[in-house]
């Protein structure tokens, strides 16, 4: 009986032994103990699963995880810089064609640079810009801009005045860049031709080539490395003496490129080569205007240009200087007009270049009737010898400005010549009440 017992003891031991050895509990056990590798493989890959749902199913994180890939997706293969790629994804992700801000991001006031910024066509820029709300700094060495253009914004936290010279390099983080900084009068660009071209560089000769070429590489430059819009104020001096009147942006020019002039004309030339190869090459937004002749208050008072010369001789009592036969044509826009054609080139879609001008063309003649109009009937005209590379004809063709910026000039030559007029004069007469911003609202 008692051997009996004993075996079937050792039957039920045996048995519960190997139930025990193919429990769940003890193949887990023995996974853990034995088979670690096993179980971080398992574990890495439950962990993936995990956040994959997390990720997917949660409304806060799947917006940026989807902006993220759609910004990556138009970088990657459209030729659209970062800073325009999020502006083309809308709250709904998806892609806004029209390049607006998406309904419910307000747009945000810039901070802007402008090369010149204390010249004439500079300062009232200015005034603009900081009306509108924007933070302006202003860059410029003193050549021909002044601080007194400027003084009514000095105590405005959302102005800088940095005295400083375009053709050696400046870091600046800014949204826009409006390159003005070059000697545009004849008399300040044939001082100092060598760096008229290259700023747009320390002689007047050398002051201009040297502005033109590396003042603008400077500033595109900058505007790669920050990734802000550049806008570049070329000139009608591209086109030479023209052969084909009116003037349209496809019109290549008649160029003497070793003449008295050059150095202006093609330094603005290369500018403009320049910033093309910077926006074909490099993928930096451009903007290019042709500037034709423009007059207004804070001009300089003795820089040769046609206007300022009529209108300052005819106040001091001096005969008004008109070279060769006063049968040339210029066409003359106010300063607030190229103001506003600046802007909405710098704000539009489209690179250019756009001319801006005003398509009234005048013969030196008639421009000093009108003088004598404005100023003084018995003021004389004095005829001297032409000067050389003068070009005989210039008129904008502004047919693209009207049709892609929406811009053509408000204020006839009748119109705004008086308000210059008041300007000169209280600059020359030395009048206490202070000339200002005001002047360029019409």
């Amino acid at each position: 009986m008692g051997s009996d017992n004993e075996v079937l003891e050792k039957n039920y031991v045996k048995k519960h032994s190997m139930m025990k050895r193919f429990s769940l509990r003890n193949s887990i056990q023995y996974v853990l103990e034995k088979q670690r590798f096993v179980c971080l493989l398992i574990g890495i890959a439950m962990s993936i699963v995990i956040l994959s749902v997390v990720s997917v199913s949660s409304p806060i994180l799947r917006p940026d995880f989807e902006m993220i890939n759609v910004q990556h997706s138009i970088v990657s293969y459209n030729p659209i810089p970062r800073r325009i790629a999020y502006e083309l994804v809308d709250e709904a992700d998806h892609i806004n064609a029209g390049g607006k801000v998406p309904l419910g991001l307000k747009s945000k006031n810039k901070r802007i640079l402008v090369t010149g910024g204390a010249g004439f066509v500079g300062s009232h820029l200015v005034d603009r810009l900081i009306a509108r709300g924007d933070s302006v700094i202003v860059v410029d060495n003193f050549f021909t801009g002044k601080k007194e253009n400027l003084l009514h914004h000095f105590k405005n936290p959302r102005f800088e005045l940095i005295r400083h010279d375009v053709v050696e390099p400046i870091l600046l983080e800014v949204d826009q860049i409006y390159h003005l900084a070059c000697p545009a009068s004849p008399v300040h660009y044939k001082y100092n031709p060598v760096k008229t071209i290259i700023s747009f560089s320390h002689s007047f000769k050398t002051l201009y080539h040297k502005t033109n070429v590396m003042g603008t590489l400077n500033m595109l430059g900058l505007a790669k490395r920050v990734g802000a819009r550049f806008l570049l104020t070329s000139t009608s001096e591209v086109y030479g003496d023209p052969l084909q009147h009116p003037q349209a942006e496809t019109y290549w020019g008649n160029v003497n490129p070793i003449g008295v002039r050059s150095c202006y004309d093609e330094g603005k030339r290369t500018a403009e080569t320049l910033a093309m190869d910077y926006h074909r090459g490099l993928n930096i937004e451009v903007r290019i205007a042709r500037i034709f002749n423009t007059y207004g208050p804070r001009m300089c008072i003795d820089d040769g240009r046609v206007v300022s010369n009529f209108v300052a001789q005819a106040l001091r009592k001096e005969p008004m200087t008109v070279y060769g036969d006063g049968k040339q044509t210029r066409s003359f826009q106010y300063v607030s007009d190229l103001v506003e054609g600046l802007m909405r080139l710098m704000e539009g879609d489209h690179v250019g270049p756009f001319n801006l001008g005003n398509p009234g063309e005048f013969t030196m003649l008639e421009l000093a009737k009108v003088v004598q109009e404005t100023i003084d009937p018995n003021a004389k005209i004095e005829f001297r010898p032409n000067t050389e590379d003068d070009p005989h004809k210039r008129k904008p063709d502004i047919t693209k400005a009207k049709q892609l910026l929406g811009w053509e000039p408000a204020v006839p030559l009748r119109q705004g010549l008086p308000m210059m007029v008041d300007d000169f004069r209280q600059r020359i007469f030395g009048d206490e009440k202070q000339y200002s911003g005001s002047l360029l609202t019409i």
